[in-house]
């Protein structure tokens, strides 16, 4: 790119003339971009990307983000108080000032990737590995490219972490729109267990685009508790990757919340490799207005007796548009696999389009498979019962789908998260459910 400090469309991007850090770094760097340069960004035509029009996300422009020293409001009133720990990065780079360093554990090591490299301290190899297929995308080698910072936790072996370890994502725009990336990665060695707890925020009135990337290493019996809360400014355009890699008899589970943003992209990949492992992955997606949440969601059973568990609900209203594009893949090696797959969407306008595609790729006989997909609008019988109590015919369908959406957020073990994302969600609900009056554009489709 011509400069780091102007703003350039994001399809224009190209290497920086001033690459730093280790040299090994910068291979990577230069290697990703030269990736980019060869195969582009993603297409429509691309099965993964088909629901998505990234031509206007394409030709934005964005200012490649620099270190900023303040934040327009207090970070209390944007994310949850979970006592503990919380790693805030502002636009894409850690900030001391914000964060808190809330528990000291023998045998937990909780840093930023930028200061391990300043240090020239071991970078974990999660951090830049790419496995077998180097880029899946564009974005895939932009993070690459671009990411020089993010969290970077380490969980030594038999570690029992008590209290919830938060990270924060909060993009601010100044004079211009900002493209911020970040690439962070947990290792839970064998027996380790943790709750990580990611939430993703914003202010400011420019449209910021954030591309981001967590890595998660689970050993032996480890157990990681998950949580996302994307909740950025309408205006952001938010890229997410949750890339999960599992072995014998661990423990995964993640509840992803994506309630914020004019175009949101989380997707989460799974990869089981050892056996008797375990996976549950839920979701919660609440697109109004215009906004766009698509969420990709892959688990790849590899190790025979596994288990992985998909649940996402959606709740659409306005123009609001969702994706849910779920696939399981089952290897001739993973027999004895056990796995489920359930979307369900409440329509509440007639503008309103829900894409939903549940697939099974199954290579091996000896399974136990099965996947749904439900879409609808509130049951008039139920309204009409509240009704009968003396509750209004808003109300009662503000609680319907409250209690709809609910069904996620008491997945939450942890009261203090769970009461905040009630609180927000409640907040989304109560600002756009209305009366549908027709049926909503619907697009289903299975593989088997």
């Amino acid at each position: 790119m011509t400069s780091t400090t102007t703003a350039t469309r994001l399809r224009d991007l190209d290497q920086p003339d001033d690459l730093d850090g280790p040299q090994w770094l910068v291979q990577c760097r230069a290697s990703a971009f030269g990736w980019l340069a060869e195969h582009g960004f993603p297409t429509q035509k691309d099965e993964a990307w088909r629901y998505l029009r990234l031509g206007p996300i394409l030709d934005g422009e964005f200012r490649p983000s620099q270190p900023a020293s303040e934040l327009s409001c207090e970070i209390a009133q944007l994310v949850a108080n979970l006592g503990g720990t919380r790693l805030v990065f502002l636009n894409g780079h850690f900030h001391p000032g914000l964060s808190t360093i809330g528990q000291n554990v023998q045998g937990l090591t909780i840093a930023s990737i930028a200061s391990l490299l300043t240090a020239q301290s071991d970078v974990p190899p999660a951090f830049l590995d790419k496995g077998d297929n180097p880029y899946l995308d564009g974005f895939a080698a932009l993070n690459v490219g671009l990411a020089g910072d993010g969290a970077y936790i380490a969980i030594a072996a038999g570690v029992a972490v008590e209290r919830p370890i938060q990270v924060v994502y909060c993009t601010s725009d100044d004079d211009e729109p900002v493209l911020s990336t970040t690439r962070s990665c947990v290792v839970a060695a064998a027996g380790s267990r943790a709750v990580i707890v990611e939430t993703h925020v914003g202010v400011g009135t420019k449209t910021s685009f954030a591309n981001n990337v967590t890595r998660i290493q689970l050993g032996e019996n480890a157990q990681i508790e998950h949580h996302m809360i994307q909740n950025t400014a309408p205006t952001a355009v938010q890229f997410g990757v949750l890339d999960v890699t599992q072995a014998a008899n661990s423990r995964f589970s993640s509840n992803a919340f994506s309630l914020g943003a004019s175009v949101a992209r989380h997707e989460v990949r799974v990869r089981l490799e050892g056996e008797a492992a375990d996976v549950t992955l839920a979701g919660l997606y609440l697109p109004s207005s215009s906004q766009h949440h698509d969420n990709p969601v892959t688990v790849e059973h590899v190790a025979p007796g596994c288990t992985s568990r998909q649940i996402y609900n959606g709740v659409l209203d306005e123009k609001g548009h969702g994706v849910f594009n779920g696939r399981i893949i089952v290897q001739p090696s993973a027999n004895g696999t056990d796995a489920t797959q359930f979307n369900r969407n409440l329509v509440l306008s007639d503008h309103a389009e829900i894409d939903t595609r549940p697939r099974l790729e199954i290579l091996t006989d000896d399974v136990t498979c099965t996947h749904g997909v439900t879409v609808g609008q509130l049951d008039e019988d139920a309204i009409y019962y509240l009704r009968t109590r003396g509750i209004t015919e808003p109300v009662a369908r503000t609680m319907l789908t409250t209690a709809f959406a609910n069904e996620m957020v008491q997945r939450i073990d942890n009261p203090s998260l769970r009461s905040w994302v009630e609180q927000v969600v409640a907040q989304r609900l109560d600002s756009s459910t209305r009366v549908a009056s027709g049926p909503a554009a619907i697009t289903v489709g299975t593989a088997l």
